[in-house]
């Protein structure tokens, strides 16, 4: 019926995100998905743009993808989306409910700092659904004219609030992606690669060795560098930890390396060491 059809293409992102949900049981599919964020530079007061990418899509493909990107609304604010190339899968015009709820679809919300996105279909054949790897999504801002210069912005990517269930008082936490077999819905794990926009300009000189950026040389700045070289996921730019090393962190922190041996080689557990040595005045300069 079309009504079904209607419930579960529009719907079917948000269900595949509920861990309680009574049309079908959860099936984790073992297998991950990329969602990254590009990263772009803007004065204050001009236009950027930033392409959300899909990788690693399994090869069974995505029937139902959402999530949305959190932003600072002070010093940003996004004025368009528009769909990537590999949401073009036909599936517009073979979906008869297209019509009633879009195959792709996006709400931004400035006055909350948040921009949705979400694809899904209502098509069984696997062959509409989003298969390949490349851009899901280009999403275009403009800088607050009033954001000083050396401003970075997160854009996170984050799940669509919601409850697990009507009534729980309990927000998912995890994002919606994968498909429905039969009456089993399957969902991929997500790794998230967030993104930035920067204001260029203005940037005060860091403190050699400070990869913590706190204003000081520690040796937890050593153990930091070597956290984010050996787990870059947790605490590399764009890992999960809060207190995961920045791009101004890697510049601080890189003594060591290069043409004259004062840095340029990105980090290394050589840097951290030097920091050390530096620490117990076996050096004394960074």
């Amino acid at each position: 019926m079309k009504t079904k059809k209607v419930v579960v293409g529009a719907v079917a992102a948000a269900m595949l995100s509920l861990p309680v949900c009574s049309i079908a049981p959860a099936v984790a599919a073992g297998e991950t998905v990329q969602i990254s964020v590009s990263s772009a530079e803007a004065k204050a007061g001009e236009q950027f743009t930033v392409d959300v990418s899909l990788a690693d899509i399994p090869s069974t493909g995505i029937q139902a993808i959402d999530f949305s990107i959190v932003y600072d609304n002070t010093f940003i604010t996004i004025d368009s989306v528009k769909a990537g190339a590999i949401t073009s899968t036909k599936a517009e015009g073979s979906d008869s409910t297209g019509g009633e709820a879009p195959i792709f679809d996006s709400s931004i919300m400035n006055e909350e700092g948040k921009v949705t996105l979400m694809w899904s279909t209502a098509l069984e054949d696997s062959s509409y659904w989003i298969s390949k790897d490349g851009v899901f999504c280009t999403i275009t801002g403009t800088v607050s004219k009033s954001a000083p210069e050396g401003t970075v912005v997160d854009l996170k990517l984050a799940p669509i609030p919601r409850e697990t269930y009507p009534g729980s008082g309990v927000l998912v936490d995890k994002i919606a992606c994968g498909y429905f077999d039969g009456t089993n819905k399957v969902s991929y794990e997500v790794k998230s690669n967030n993104g930035k926009v920067t204001v260029p300009g203005g940037e005060s000189k860091g403190i050699r060795g400070d990869a913590n950026c706190n204003g000081e040389v520690r040796l937890n700045d050593a153990v930091l560098i070597m956290q984010s070289l050996g787990n870059p996921d947790v605490y590399g730019v764009n890992g999960s930890d809060p207190s995961h090393i920045t791009e101004k962190g890697i510049a601080n922190g890189d003594v060591v390396g290069g043409p004259d041996n004062k840095g340029g080689d990105l980090l290394t557990n050589s840097d951290a060491l030097q920091i050390q040595k530096f620490l117990i005045n076996l050096v004394t300069e960074l």
